[in-house]
């Protein structure tokens, strides 16, 4: 039963690989014999049998391969530390890893990054041992791999532990590692269930992985005894026990009714615990009575099981009566679930009638984001958070009573890092202080380890929760560290490589110049590179620097000069010294003129488009080089990305000076600030600056807001904003409707707004219409960018001023008149409640008669009355109305009444046969009168029929013939004809009968035979007999076309044969059909010649051709070539 149920589950995959390997070898036999040409020696050929191996592929060949774990997303040459976490195993298991890889373990800080090939370091994970369900499907042998992977400088080297106890790779055969990868073979539940952990090992120290939770994936079958009926009174509730098999992880259960696939279907009165795996019903009904077999599927492997069938049936001793609820199905008293997990819970009672579930929060409201399940017997929280949690009630009520149960849902979380620690490198005798801390609930403990080992308290090493502290650094310190915060959930570790520096001192570079200003400060560094730090001492020349007023030692161990002057110059030594040796910098020291910056001009006004050029002159001493830098607004100048606005113009250099200048093209009003010259040489830095004013259009308004609304005007108000260093002289107003095409300059008053006001009233708007307004200033130099639009108005109401357009009509039914127009915009209604004022009289009559139209969207009013006769002419005029009033009228127009549909029949209809599935029906229009017709409607039945079930066909146009098509062979059909128009259809004429003709022969012509001449072809074939049933055989018809061109030739003949003429070089293909009076009949087999193009065969020398080979033929042809001597 199981590997029944496991092939189900892999059916896509495994359906391939058992082909492939019911046959390994795959033959095919040769082709039929076959004539070459007429006296040639028939023999067999046969095919060479090839063999395909097919090789057979193994199940789960990689049991899980994560996308963010496979490889590193950083270069083999770079490694950050690993912060790394684990969990155990919870009842949810997904089939793949349980364990993230978080951002913050693969991403560092740049200190975080070395490279292996210049330093030395400890182990570092790369990948580490997820959660693993591996399924037992009893095929293969069971190989597991567990997956670890590091980095380090010299490469580590790898163990295991499972359970805490390291596992002897070597003397175990059925472990082997692969790299760091751990791979089990024939694994087994009752061997290697448990925890692993990985341990990686090089020179500088050890790291353990996370803890990895090996589990198996199975599903047992169901005892095969058979199971006891159950019988109970019709409307008593019933509980129906599953009893799974063994299993590993979770199943999903399900029940069928009678036979599999008919599943039990879930309501509120049936239900399926998904904790359990029992039917429920609260009320047995006699439909309930049959067979239920409970069916469980396995998560990880979905592998499905049946259990035997239990009986339902129904006492036969009265019916139930009624009875207040029991809860038969509920969550625990304590519920635990991980924070993110959706949590599901389950409540559902038996009783009579069936009983109502309801839930609710004590202490506060259910989540918005829980949804109920089943019938509301399952509340479902997806995403549950820490709030969630609090005491939850179900409560099943019925009209006999009710009864809840109360249970508490307690959230907890895996510890997560908020702070971790890093690598460092410190030097001897210093003091090492870490902190690691961690969140979690609940909250999480610390434990620290020192190369895999624990560390405690003790000596140099102090720890307090997740600090730790290590006096007096030593050598025998340096290793890798890992601090694991854990609560009962879960672990997290971080991890860090601790450095103890021992050297003595060293400058790079070594020796240095200085170059100093006159009269300014100058500092020269010491930093020599030791450990641990050492004395420092200054010299010049053979005596000690001793400190003054202008000679500072600072605490850096910098030596600074003030007020430097050119006795300062000379060679300065910096002395470092440590137990461990000694080293000395020198440090030559230049004192030079200062230097002067000048930038002009210093302040310039210029209009938008405008270009302008900055020049920059420093003077300097001239040993020196100078550079030059130019800022903008304090931020460096890109000359790249500046859309060609600015550019750098380097100039001939003098003696004492040097000049560079800054061209600003085609400025815009972004290019308004200060502008920094900096030059720079050896010695100091010096920057001066100018002042870019820009005239240009104003900046755009400040708020609009509108102080007033009327029906068609609007007062606004608004701030001004920057003139741009040019005065504003005028405003302008604009609006945007729903109705405008973006926005539109409206009228003012006043008009113009000249540039002093900041308001205005937009005039001439229409009533009822929604507007946002805008204000946009001008000034001498143009139109600057409009304001933000204000909100939203709405005018007042006011009567309708535009009146309908475009007034016509017609058409219609008899003693109908048909008024349309086209309706008025919402834009000119003007108010609501609008609708439209019909008004027509008959031509010659006084009064006028009006009927409203209530709709805005109407665009054609009918009246009807049948006292006036077709085509009446009436004056006609349409007017609107709201709310407010009786708006305009239309200007009046003539329309006519209809004229209706046709009143006549088409006469002189005839019907006559084409062929045996055509028939063409000719007629003649009615008498001229109202109701012309448009157009025909021709209907055809069979006379074996009714008329209902015929066809029907109309012309596109007023066709006064159509050729009906699709018709049976010799078959009488009836026809009638009538006219249509817009209004409707008119009388049918009388029937008419015809008959369509015989079917044509179904026996094409055959044995074509040919004789090829050149470019002339004879033609000669069968005659065709036609059947009882079928047209007589009136001819024949030739169709000769040319391979690559559309042209096909045509030729009719009467008798069996003709002559064709091949008009140019080319392959040609000719088919011959029988001709009668039921149509054409079937083609024959296809001929194909082939000319030369130009060519044509001698007299005499033409070619005999057969299509169709008799044997007889042959028969008569070896009579007379072979000799009789050899019969």
């Amino acid at each position: 039963m199981k590997n029944e149920h496991k092939w189900c589950s892999f059916n896509e995959e495994a359906q391939p690989l058992t082909f492939l390997q019911k046959g390994p070898w795959s033959t095919s036999m040769g082709s039929p014999w076959q004539p070459i040409l007429l006296l040639s020696v028939i023999s067999g050929l046969s095919d060479f049998a090839r063999a395909v191996g097919a090789r057979p592929i193994s199940y789960a060949a990689v049991l899980r391969m994560k996308a963010d774990s496979s490889s590193s997303p950083l270069s083999p040459r770079w490694r950050p530390r690993q912060h790394h976490g684990g969990t155990p195993a919870l009842s949810d298991w997904p089939v793949f890893a349980t364990h993230p890889h978080p951002a913050a373990s693969l991403l560092g800080s740049p200190e975080d990054y070395r490279s292996e090939e210049s330093e030395e370091f400890g182990p570092v994970f790369i990948q580490e041992p997820d959660d693993v369900i591996f399924p037992l499907d009893g095929d293969g042998d069971n190989k597991v791999m567990m997956h670890c992977e590091a980095r380090g400088n010299p490469p580590p080297t790898y163990s295991w532990y499972i359970n805490g106890t390291q596992l002897d790779v070597e003397a175990d055969l059925r472990y082997r590692l692969v790299q760091g990868n751990l791979v089990l073979s024939n694994a087994s539940e009752s061997a290697d269930l448990g925890k692993y952990q990985c341990r990686a090992h090089n020179a500088f120290g050890t790291a353990l992985s996370r803890d990895a939770h090996l589990q198996f994936a199975y599903i047992g079958a169901f005892s095969g005894k058979t199971r006891g009926g159950v019988s109970v009174r019709e409307g008593q509730g019933v509980v129906l026990m599953c009893t799974p098999p063994p299993h590993s992880p979770e199943i999903i259960y399900g029940w069928v009714f009678n036979e599999f696939p008919s599943f039990v279907a879930e309501d509120s009165r049936r239900f399926v615990s998904q904790v359990t795996g029992n039917l429920y019903i609260s009320k047995v009904q006699p439909s309930d009575v049959g067979s239920y077999i409970c069916l469980v599927k396995n998560t990880a492997t979905n592998a499905r099981v049946l259990s035997p069938p239990t009986p339902l049936t129904l006492k036969t001793d009265g019916v139930m009566g009624e009875y207040e609820p029991k809860i038969e199905v509920h969550f625990p008293t304590s519920v635990l679930a991980a924070r993110g997990v959706t949590v599901r819970l389950e409540c559902f009672a038996l009783g009579n009638p069936v009983p109502t579930i309801t839930w609710r929060k004590l202490n506060g409201n259910i989540p918005k984001k829980a949804r109920l399940r089943k019938s509301q017997a399952v509340l479902e929280i997806p995403n549950i958070q820490l709030e969630d949690s609090g005491t939850y009630e179900c409560k099943a009520e019925n009209p006999r009573g009710g009864a809840a149960f109360k249970g508490h849902l307690q959230v907890y979380t895996l510890p997560q890092w908020v702070r971790m620690i890093n690598d460092t490198h410190m030097d001897s005798g210093e003091k090492l202080q870490w902190e690691c801390k961690a969140t979690g609930r609940p909250r999480p403990t610390y434990r620290w380890l020192r190369n895999g080992v624990p560390l405690t308290s003790q000596g140099r090493v102090e720890i307090l929760n997740g600090e730790l502290t290590i006096h007096k650094l030593q050598p025998v310190d340096s290793g890798m560290y890992q601090c694991m915060a854990e609560n009962k959930y879960g672990a997290v570790y971080s991890n860090a490589e601790l450095k103890i520096l021992a050297s003595a001192p060293v400058f790079i570079p070594n020796p240095v110049r200085v170059i100093a200003t006159l009269g300014k400060d100058v500092s020269i560094e010491c930093k020599p590179q030791a450990s641990p730090k050492p004395r420092i001492t200054w010299r010049r020349g053979d005596r000690r620097v001793q400190p003054s007023k202008r000679l500072m030692l600072l605490r850096n161990n910098t030596l600074r000069i003030t007020n430097a002057s050119r006795a300062d110059e000379g060679d300065y030594v910096c002395r470092a010294e440590n137990q461990l040796g000694w080293a000395e910098m020198t440090a030559t020291l230049w004192v030079k003129e200062a230097m002067r910056v000048e930038l002009s001009p210093s302040r310039v006004e210029v209009t938008v488009g405008e270009s302008v050029v900055l020049s920059c002159k420093a003077t300097h001493d001239t040993s020196l080089d100078v550079t030059f830098q130019w800022l903008f607004n304090h931020k460096p100048i890109s000359f790249q990305q500046a859309g060609g606005h600015f550019e750098y113009i380097q100039t001939v250099r003098a003696k004492r000076s040097s000049t560079v200048d800054l061209m600003i093209r085609s400025i815009f009003l972004k290019h308004a600030g200060k502008y920094t010259c900096k030059a720079h040489t050896s010695a100091d830095t010096l920057a001066a600056d100018a002042q870019l004013l820009v005239r240009g259009p104003p900046s755009a308004p400040g708020v609009v807001i509108v102080e007033e609304i009327s029906d068609t005007t609007a007062t606004l108000s608004w701030t001004r904003g920057v003139d741009n260093h040019s005065p504003i002289s005028s405003y302008h107003l604009q609006a945007r409707s729903p109705f405008s095409l973006g926005w539109q300059t409206v009228k003012t008053d006043p008009e113009p707004v000249a540039g002093d006001l900041e308001s205005a009233m937009a005039v001439q708007l229409n009533p009822w219409v929604e507007y946002e307004f805008r204000v946009v200033a001008s000034n001498a130099i143009g139109t600057g960018d409009p304001s933000a639009p204000s909100r939203g108005v709405r005018t007042k109401e006011a009567v309708p001023s535009v009146a309908p357009a475009n007034v016509s009509g017609g058409n219609g039914r008899r003693h109908e008149l048909v008024i349309s127009w086209e309706p008025v915009s919402e834009e000119f209604q003007n108010g609501e409640g609008f609708g439209y004022i019909v008004a027509f009289r008959a031509n010659g009559t006084r009064g006028w008669k009006e009927k409203m139209v209530t709709s805005a969207d109407s665009t054609t009013y009918k009246y009807r009355d049948e006292t006036f006769p077709p085509l009446t002419p009436f004056q006609v005029k349409v007017g609107v109305y709201n709310n407010k009033g009786d708006g305009p009228f239309s200007p009046v127009v003539i329309i006519h009444s209809a004229e209706g549909e046709p009143r006549e029949a088409p006469t002189n209809v005839k019907a006559y046969a084409l062929s045996a599935s055509q028939i063409r029906v000719t007629w003649k229009p009615p008498n001229p009168g109202p109701g012309r017709p448009k157009g025909y409607e021709v209907s055809y039945w069979k006379d074996t029929e009714k008329e209902d079930s015929g066809w029907k066909q109309r012309t596109s146009k007023n066709e006064t013939s159509m050729v009906l098509g699709g018709l049976e062979g010799n078959v009488q059909y009836s026809v009638t004809v009538k006219g249509f128009n817009s209004i409707g259809q008119g009388p049918a004429s009388v029937a008419v009968t015809a008959k369509t003709r015989k079917a044509p022969p179904v026996q094409p012509p055959r044995n074509l035979l040919w004789i090829q001449e050149g470019n002339n072809v004879s033609l000669s074939w069968d005659q065709v007999k036609a059947k009882e049933n079928e047209s007589e055989v009136i001819g024949y018809m030739v169709l000769l076309k040319q391979e690559g061109r559309d042209h096909n030739q045509v030729t009719r003949t009467i008798n069996p044969s003709t002559t064709l003429s091949l008009p140019e070089g080319g392959t040609y293909v000719i088919e011959v059909r029988a001709l009668s009076e039921g149509g054409e009949g079937a083609v024959s087999s296809p001929v194909r010649l082939v000319t030369s193009s130009g060519v044509r065969a001698k007299s005499g020398h033409g070619s005999l051709h057969v299509r169709e080979w008799n044997p007889m033929w042959t028969t008569l042809l070896l009579l007379l070539l072979v000799p009789s001597a050899s019969w």
